[in-house]
């Protein structure tokens, strides 16, 4: 397979960029001055993507690489990914379900425990040797809170599997209520987040999701609230967010994706009642080499004609 093309859109994981270079010939587009130039001059060999949940395979990328077979995703999140494009073409697709379900669901925990009992502001508190003057402020419980989620796909049951451990009653919203399940169902976000004191978003980034947590959804969340996200950045009205944050009307936030990855709003940054993560959610050794040995066994037995591990269309 060392004659077939592969395409690594940006760097991931020092392991799967070693590995996809000993199997097949690699070719690296961050590398590249001139990315378009470079797609041109490779587009009649390369008939692998991989990308990951911030670069994917767009339609203009597609149609510019008559020979591209499949598209293997380092990540969950395919919405940048054009799987209609894909899917009239032809075009193979996978992702890596499963293996991170349960390093979001703890970092979902992480998060809620950080913002309740100011875990960051408490660790600088002790830093800047503001304890010598006098003990921190009381913070809040998180045992007994209810917790909504947004999504109770496969990272919204570890959520709240996890949360039930805390003796915390579990509601949540779905597109249809879940049979399997007797968690407290509720018909739109806005029920949801008037009914619980942590609002935890787990859904898939979908037009439908996108903004699904706005103004009013805040606000039904309301001062003594806390919004946890790590889905999406999109997911949420970003500036109605920093603006509630600011104003009072949201209680807290804990965040590890964002609306313009890289950039945070820097309205943020002295908030103590708001952690923000560096989009970390999967971010473990275990979990980032099983998700990369999940990418490299896609396109193996793509190119072996062997059943896909994790296909997507």
């Amino acid at each position: 397979m060392e004659s077939i093309s592969v395409l690594m859109l940006c760097p991931m994981s020092s392991y799967l960029e070693e590995e996809l270079q000993r199997r097949f010939n690699l070719l690296k587009l961050w590398t590249a001055p001139q990315k378009p130039q470079f797609i041109k001059e490779h587009s009649g060999s390369i008939r692998a993507i991989v990308g990951n949940a911030g670069a994917g395979a767009d339609a203009e990328l597609i149609e510019a690489l008559p020979r591209l077979e499949i598209v293997s995703s380092y990540s969950v999140g395919v919405d940048k990914i054009d799987l209609n494009k894909c899917r009239e073409k032809g075009i193979r697709v996978t992702y890596t379900p499963d293996v991170l379900t349960e390093d979001v669901a703890d970092l979902a925990i992480g998060l809620i425990l950080a913002v309740l009992r100011r875990l960051c502001a408490s660790d600088q508190y002790v830093r800047s040797g503001k304890w010598k003057k006098g003990d921190y402020k009381l913070t809040t419980k998180f045992t007994g809170k209810t917790v909504g989620i947004i999504g109770l796909g496969r990272i919204g049951m570890a959520v709240a599997k996890r949360a039930e451990a805390f003796s915390c009653p579990i509601c949540y919203y779905s597109r249809t209520e879940k049979r399997d399940t007797n968690y407290k169902y509720y018909p739109s976000v806005v029920e949801l987040a008037s009914n619980c004191n942590i609002l935890v978003v787990a859904c898939p980034l979908t037009e439908e999701t996108r903004h699904i947590v706005n103004r009013e959804v805040i606000n039904a969340l309301g001062p003594k609230g806390v919004l946890i996200n790590v889905g999406r950045g999109p997911h949420v009205d970003e500036p109605e967010l920093v603006s509630a944050l600011v104003e009072g009307r949201l209680g807290g936030a804990g965040l590890d994706v964002y609306e313009h990855e890289p950039e945070v709003p820097e309205e943020l940054f002295g908030l103590e009642n708001v952690v923000l993560l560096p989009h970390v959610g999967s971010g473990t050794v275990e979990t980032r080499k099983a998700m990369a040995d999940l990418v490299l066994g896609n396109l193996e037995a793509h190119f072996l004609n062997k059943p896909l591990l994790t296909p997507l269309v």
